[in-house]
């Protein structure tokens, strides 16, 4: 390669840097265990470390490497820490890494075939491997694209809704004030914000009722779509969820699909977080009616070791979906597009621009394999099922909710204060970080074991860790 001028990183710097920088993300995987697992700034804190105005000159690459590790470490909470069992985990894992670093370093914009012709056919074939490794229904299979978020799956997924419902005319006339979507009390914000961006409003979301369980109950749904249906209002959109945020409840697709079908409504499932689980035939039985749904995703970025952003996203009839979000200006006219032999993926999502996504995925695939996934899907399952039991034999905790996969929602007996207190002491420690949800408008802690790096060991010294810390007194049988 010929020499470049001015101030560029030439390809043997280049080459150095990398090492230090590979080294450096290989010694944080060996050290991430003993850090404090939740930062410890305060807000403004690294803000105030960092110089008023940019450099001038160019600075020493050893000065920004040591104030990564001065002023930027203390400011993060480690997602990748064996002892996080937070919200859901956003896991990486090595070849997660490579493939995003592989990713940067192609630079591709992958808007069309044209612009990468292995973007696009990687990125079909990858989601087409996961029909088979995830059991989904065939009819998903040439029909899937990666997102970014499954926000961003369900927004498209609602326009697509909309557009089919209106006979494309939305697009074009403006949104009509007659279309009303469905989603359950536990389902994800996402929906409520995709609502308001396509234009529905919230006044035309209806938040349908859950069961026991605190899945969407399709009885309540049917009578919410009769209602509306009785004043001249269209139903034309419903988000299931499979694995809620708050404790993993799974709406019933099937029951929801029966309600759907005879009224014109899409159902979309979200699976995002409990979708990894269906690498086993044994979890499967949380896509019971999945074959009935308009569409469906879930991220890798959660519990397949690869890391943000990367969302699968399905759908029946992809001409629904990019009949709501093609447009063709000149500049991006090609053969290859005006063929009708190609995907351009720019028209199954809302941005233009789309970077190398299946890369990372296709290499994590590639090195665990599915026996590898399988094995670590197993195994969280089997260690929030040993946490879950620690919390029934114990006096002073109860489960809050059913565990179907491996989330585990409980609670001291002592009641709200004295759950937030003990939430507030735990995440102080440094030593494991939780956060909470209400179920039955009871604070509840949520133990969600799913990150790339934990075991056995980590489980032991969180559970060790909360009844050490939980107060004395009050148990179940006072």
């Amino acid at each position: 390669m010929a020499q470049l001028d001015g101030f560029h990183m030439q390809p043997d710097e280049f080459r150095r840097r990398g090492r230090e920088i590979v080294d450096w993300i290989a010694d944080y995987m060996e050290r991430v265990e003993g850090l404090p697992v939740l930062s410890r700034v305060r807000p403004g804190e690294v803000r105030a470390k960092l110089p008023e105005a940019p450099p001038r000159s160019p600075e020493p690459f050893e000065q920004v490497l040591a104030d990564l590790d001065s002023i930027i470490l203390p400011g993060v909470t480690h997602w990748q820490s064996p002892n996080f069992f937070a919200y859901f985990p956003a896991n990486a894992s090595g070849p997660a890494i490579l493939g995003e670093l592989l990713s940067a370093g192609l630079g591709v914009q992958g808007m069309s075939w044209t612009t990468s012709p292995a973007c696009t056919e990687l990125e079909t074939h990858v989601l087409d491997w996961l029909v088979d490794m995830l059991g989904l229904p065939e009819r998903f299979r040439g029909n899937g694209v990666i997102q970014d978020t499954a926000s961003s799956a369900a927004l498209c997924a609602l326009l697509a809704a909309r557009e089919r419902k209106t006979g494309r005319a939305s697009n074009s006339d403006g949104v009509p004030a007659d279309l009303v979507c469905y989603a359950s009390t536990e389902a994800h914000s996402s929906i409520e914000k995709a609502v308001r961006i396509a234009g529905i409003g919230d006044r035309h979301l209806r938040r349908i009722e859950t069961d026991a369980r605190g899945a969407m109950r399709p009885d309540a749904l049917k009578r919410a779509m009769e209602e509306d249906l009785a004043v001249g209002l269209r139903p034309f959109f419903v988000a299931a969820t499979v694995g809620t945020t708050s404790s993993h409840a799974l709406d019933p697709v099937g029951g929801l699909a029966e309600v759907c079908g005879p009224r014109g409504a899409w159902l979309h499932v979200d699976a995002a977080m409990a979708g990894t689980a269906a690498l086993c035939p044994e979890f499967r039985f949380i896509h019971d009616g999945l074959e009935h749904a308009d569409s469906y995703c879930f991220n890798p970025h959660k519990w397949m070791f690869t890391n943000f952003d990367c969302d699968c996203f399905w759908v029946a009839d992809r001409a629904a979906l990019i009949q709501a979000l093609s447009i063709l200006p000149e500049y991006l006219r090609n053969k290859a597009t005006e063929s009708g032999a190609v995907f351009d993926y720019r028209d199954w999502q809302v941005p233009l621009g789309r970077r190398f996504r299946a890369l990372k995925l296709w290499m994590v695939i590639r090195h665990y394999g599915v026996e590898g996934l399988q094995f670590h899907v197993r195994r969280h399952v089997e260690l929030a099922e040993w946490f879950a039991q620690r919390v029934d034999e114990h006096p002073q905790f109860e489960l809050a909710a059913p565990r179907p996969l491996n989330l585990v929602c409980f609670r001291h007996v002592g009641g709200d204060e004295v759950n937030e207190r003990l939430l507030e002491t735990l995440n102080a420690s440094g030593e494991l970080f939780l956060t909470h949800t209400r179920i039955d408008d009871r604070f509840t802690l949520r133990m969600s074991i799913g990150q790339t790096w934990t075991e056995q060991a980590h489980v032991e010294s969180a559970w060790n860790t909360i009844t050490a810390s939980c107060p004395p007194g009050r148990d179940r049988s006072s």
